[in-house]
């Protein structure tokens, strides 16, 4: 029976998190474009909002710029320039910096969220929920450092990064390689899924919408009073 879960949990569930998170957000784009927004409360306790905002995104894009390369780059290309050891130190310090950000911005903005009455009563259940959820991912997050720490063998990350890329590629395999890894680092991954199958049902749907082209698209002539132009 354990084995089943397991392999439920690590080989099943994975595939039905991107699923969710895939088609789930192409439905409701489709379906409920009106909803696809953050939802800024920016005109209560800006100053915390614009801080704790600030940190938050910070953090979190370097964590997920961060996951993304360390579990899907193959051992095969970066041990041509560090060893799986190096690997190792350079993600529990670098991560831990950007989890340490992430986690002060993150308790500012949850709270604001909770302790101020006007934005709690704006708030909905999902909004919490969402912010909880993201908190304790944060916090099982800097947990595994210890448990990193103790194993500079650089073993563990090669197990999560072989159980990432065996998922990615559809191989049956892909659980046995978290047999024997920590139970934080199991609960890290276990929320981190759930997360994905949250995320079409929440205001994080957002992040599809970054307003990346704006850095890149071409100025605008702006024509003041008088015949003036500037550029913007």
């Amino acid at each position: 029976m354990s084995d089943f879960l397991h392999t439920l949990a690590f080989g099943i569930y994975p595939y039905i998190a991107l699923t969710v998170f895939l088609l789930g957000s192409l439905v409701r784009f489709e379906r409920e474009q009106y909803s696809w927004r953050s939802g800024s409360s920016q005109l209560l306790r800006a100053r915390q909002l614009r801080v704790g905002s600030n940190l938050f995104h910070i953090g979190i894009l370097f964590l997920l710029f961060g996951h993304t390369v360390g579990l899907l780059t193959p051992h095969e290309i970066y041990s041509l320039v560090i060893t799986a050891e190096q690997k190792q130190m350079l993600a529990i310090v670098s991560g831990g910096i950007a989890g340490v950000v992430c986690f002060v911005g993150l308790t500012m903005l949850l709270h604001r969220r909770l302790y101020d009455p006007r934005i709690r009563k704006t708030s909905s259940a999902m909004d919490i929920a969402v912010l909880v959820l993201l908190w304790l991912q944060l916090v099982l997050g800097l947990a595994t450092i210890p448990f990193s720490l103790a194993h500079r063998d650089g073993q563990v990350m090669m197990q999560l990064s072989h159980w990432a890329q065996h998922i990615l590629t559809f191989r049956a395999d892909a659980a046995s390689f978290l047999d024997d890894v920590g139970w934080v680092f199991k609960a890290h991954l276990l929320l981190g899924m759930t997360l994905f199958v949250v995320f079409p049902f929440s205001r994080l749907v957002h992040i599809w919408s970054a307003p990346v082209g704006y850095v890149f698209r071409p100025y605008q002539l702006v024509r003041r009073r008088g015949g003036a132009r500037t550029a913007a």
